[in-house]
């Protein structure tokens, strides 16, 4: 039989590669473009008030380049890549988005990058879970009624 286009796009390893990239795209990103611009990264870091910078931002690139690697290529670890990404963007709310501590349109805008933070840990969590399910050990459960 045949597959149909849409259910066999939706399994296909090719499809998971590219949604896992371009959920991770925002780290990868970041992590290569302050590799090339250290200085830029450590004049960040030191912003924030985040010392040593040197190390941080160190720190930070590691973080989000082994973290997106371990989701996008870990198959078995991606469980971990995606725990490091949520984890470092929950810890950056509290550094670079006090949007409590701000007034009006400025702290309405930086509300906004916090709710897309949580967004982005959800989508971390379904990265990790699909993954699991597609690589690991775990099976999907069984609905009653289908096949």
């Amino acid at each position: 039989m045949m597959c149909k286009f849409i259910p066999c796009l939706l399994r296909s390893n090719g499809l998971f590669y590219v949604g896992v990239a371009a959920l991770t795209f925002i780290y990868w990103a970041s992590g290569f473009t302050k590799l090339w611009d250290f200085t830029t990264a450590q004049a960040e870091m030191a912003q924030f008030g985040l010392k040593p910078p040197a190390l941080i931002a160190a720190l930070v690139i590691l973080v989000q380049l082994a973290g997106s690697a371990l989701l996008i290529f870990g198959r078995r670890w991606a469980w971990l890549g995606a725990g490091m990404l949520a984890v470092f963007t929950l810890a950056t709310i509290p550094v670079a988005h006090q949007f409590w501590k701000l007034q009006g349109l400025a702290s309405f805008l930086d509300m906004m990058l916090v709710l897309e933070h949580f967004t982005v840990i959800g989508g971390l969590i379904l990265a990790a879970i699909l993954s699991e399910l597609k690589f690991g050990t775990i099976r999907p459960t069984p609905t009653p009624g289908r096949a």
